[in-house]
């Protein structure tokens, strides 16, 4: 029997890659869909230690490439599990990048990614519910709710009007309220 809940810190993961002439673009950067495969791996496990389940990728929001990371430089990518539905994830994925030589570290990327946890058959499985136990973890948490709204919505999943939670974002400023 699984659990019924888990914390953040039973999904923790922590992935470290160096950043090789084969990973790089002609501009000797690491080629932004290497870094994807390695964001994908990093909140696979997460997600996997989170449900104790095979996990498949559901979606992937918004990567946006702030800095470029250099051949030779160390990337360092964290991922944790922020909400669990009922069959779903929401992982968190941030990304540094490391110049040792030069004594420099910088943020370079973030992301959410979503995964299903399946059986090995492929159908979707319950997955354990997440407890926040800080600050943090509890606005990761909260928002989880309004990004997986927008991505329903995106997806022609889910009619605007039933986005409750990002209604609220909007209702709290008195924008959309009926006279």
């Amino acid at each position: 029997m699984k659990e019924s809940f888990k914390h953040v810190k039973d999904s923790v993961v922590t992935m470290t890659e160096m950043v090789l002439p084969n990973d790089t673009n002609t501009l000797n950067n690491l080629m932004g869909g290497k870094l994807m495969h390695w964001m994908d791996v990093v909140a696979a496990i997460a997600a996997q230690r989170h449900s104790n389940s095979i996990v498949v990728t559901a979606s992937v929001d918004n990567i946006s490439f702030k800095n470029p990371i250099a051949l030779g430089n160390v990337v360092t990518l964290n991922a944790q599990v922020t909400r669990a539905f009922n069959t779903s994830m929401e992982v968190y994925i941030e990304v540094f990048a490391e110049d040792i030589p030069a004594n420099s570290k910088y943020a370079s990327h973030k992301a959410f990614f979503t995964f299903v946890a399946v059986d090995s058959e492929g159908k979707p499985v319950k997955v354990p519910e997440l407890k926040p136990v800080n600050g943090k973890e509890e606005e990761l948490y909260k928002g989880a709710l309004r990004r997986r709204q927008l991505r329903l919505i995106l997806a022609k999943r889910m009619d605007p009007k039933d986005a409750t939670e990002l209604l609220a974002l909007f209702d709290s400023e008195g924008i959309g309220q009926k006279e």
